[in-house]
């Protein structure tokens, strides 16, 4: 089976997450670059084919969370394809009674959108159960690989 080497998934990561460019291969946009990637989260897997609203959760209070494209918002480790947030990615507290189970997060190219394009997708272990009061949130240590 055919594959990327390490060393290029980690370019690549680096290109998407950070703006770095891919010697001889690929430069970050020079005119209008995203600035922000943004985070969603889901109620159940958006699947490969899904959108930034597939089945994306709607709490009382819950937007998107943008995270920069520099290293000060993504951490890319070098040769391992892997990335995570440098620091945590805190949603807003929700704010109803209403209650449910967050298993999947998103990565894409809008704050709004339903229909904005979902560049990566995983899943959250452990999952979060939302209620009144509850902030979800992502730490540094979630990371997903290129493989």
């Amino acid at each position: 089976m055919a594959g990327k080497s390490d060393s290029f998934e980690s370019q690549l990561l680096g290109l998407i997450f950070t703006g770095a460019s891919i010697s001889q291969l690929a430069i970050n946009a020079s005119s209008s670059p995203l600035t922000a990637l943004w985070f969603g989260l889901h109620t159940s897997d958006p699947g490969d084919s899904g959108t930034q609203g597939t089945n994306e959760t709607a709490y009382t209070g819950y937007t998107r969370i943008a995270v920069t494209r520099t290293t000060n918002g993504f951490i890319v480790s070098s040769n391992s394809g892997n990335v995570s947030p440098a620091a945590s990615v805190t949603f807003p507290q929700a704010t109803s009674t209403s209650t449910g189970t967050l298993t999947h997060f998103s990565i894409g190219m809008t704050s709004a959108s339903t229909s904005g394009e979902i560049l990566y997708a995983g899943s959250i272990s452990p999952t979060i159960n939302f209620g009144q009061n509850v902030t979800p949130s992502l730490t540094s240590a979630s990371s997903f690989t290129e493989d």
